[in-house]
């Protein structure tokens, strides 16, 4: 999804780097959802003293519930909207690190509901970083800010959104993820300026697909729910390209940007972290590999809609992730979509979902760290 970097520019690999994580205090919001599910698990894996703030299951079924996601960590049940429970749970907690992943993810619900979609991404936002202006002040070292490749305006142009391109947003989700931007900067500039202080710095991402999606109106969980029923899929839009990259690569880039920003403080305020150029494919591809690795294909008919507006077209330059972190994407779109597809059948059969989930995490293809 990038512009070609010179060599000679690019930081060594940078591994995700379990000494780092094991037995550090880190604040997770969002453990519920299906992302931070993944990076729940992720960093329970590596020894991190984890406590997950969220209020509820997004979904049913969810990768939460099937993957035991709270089993090995300390759970504070509280919604982002209301400050007073964050503040809280950051006096108890004491979190050297908080990565703030909840949010109002789908852009066809905030349609639906665009208050709550403001209100849980915008002042969401808000709380989350004004707890740790107070409560966590002198503990609180590394704040990683999640949002989304929709926060940029979107022209629908041939190439990469760099960093410093205009927040906006044509729908609510994606509008809502431009202002959680502007009020990471806001608060970025007026109150984490002290280089021994708090370091806080966004990270943008977006079409993620894995094992364990759930989320209603998306592609990947609407393909597999039809393939266990054996129903067919309704599909939108086939000829839309997107960028699709497995959950774990950018989880990968929000860790080794936590990782970075403990070691300096000089550091740029908002990473992309999105996959490589030949992984922006037609959803119609997408189904159509799909259901060849799904065991006796899955059948697919075409949703007319009418639909609310959705781009046709959304890429990210990642070479600032890539020369500045020594970030790279984790794993191909080949390999994803076989995981995928092995993650669904192992529920079919009744896995331990918990240890296919963990399993597909140990098995990533990345630079070993030393530990």
């Amino acid at each position: 999804m990038e512009d070609v970097v010179d060599a000679s520019e690019l930081a060594a690999p940078t591994a995700v780097d379990p000494g780092f994580w094991r037995g550090r205090r880190v604040l997770l919001t969002g453990h519920t959802g299906f992302k931070g599910g993944w990076l729940a698990l992720w960093l329970q894996s590596m020894g991190a003293e984890l406590t997950g703030l969220g209020n509820g299951v997004p979904t049913e079924p969810s990768l939460y519930e099937l993957a035991r996601v709270g089993e090995e960590m300390e759970i504070v049940t509280s919604d982002v909207r209301e400050r007073a429970g964050i503040g809280e749970a950051i006096e108890r907690v004491r979190p050297e690190v908080v990565i703030h992943m909840a949010a109002q993810s789908l852009v066809r619900r905030s349609f639906a509901a665009p208050q709550e979609t403001y209100a849980t991404n915008v002042m969401g936002t808000v709380n989350v970083l004004d707890a740790v202006r107070v409560e966590g002040a002198g503990v609180v070292r590394v704040v990683v800010n999640v949002t989304s490749d929709k926060c940029y305006e979107n022209r629908e142009w041939e190439w990469g959104y760099r960093e410093n391109e205009p927040m906006g947003g044509h729908d609510p989700y994606s509008n809502s993820k431009g202002c959680a931007e502007l009020v990471a900067a806001a608060f970025g500039r007026s109150f984490f300026t002290d280089p021994d202080g708090t370091r806080l710095a966004s990270a943008r991402a977006g079409n993620v697909i894995g094992g364990g999606d759930w989320g209603e109106d998306r592609l990947v969980p609407d393909v597999m729910r039809a393939a266990l029923a054996g129903e067919d899929a309704p599909i939108r839009n086939p000829n839309s390209i997107r960028p699709w990259q497995h959950v774990l690569s950018p989880l990968s880039g929000y860790l080794v940007l936590a990782q970075t920003l403990w070691d300096s403080a000089e550091i740029e305020p908002a990473f992309n972290f999105g996959p490589p150029e030949q992984d922006a494919r037609p959803v119609g591809w997408l189904v159509e590999r799909l259901a060849e690795l799904w065991p006796g294909g899955v059948r697919w008919s075409l949703d007319e809609g009418p639909h609310p507006h959705e781009a046709r077209y959304l890429k990210l330059d990642s070479s600032l992730a890539r020369s500045r972190l020594g970030w790279r994407p984790l794993i191909e779109l080949d390999e994803t979509l076989q995981s995928i597809v092995d993650w669904y059948r192992a529920l079919s059969e009744g896995d331990d979902m918990r240890a296919v989930t963990l399993g597909q995490i140990a098995s990533l293809h990345y630079p070993a760290a030393s530990t």
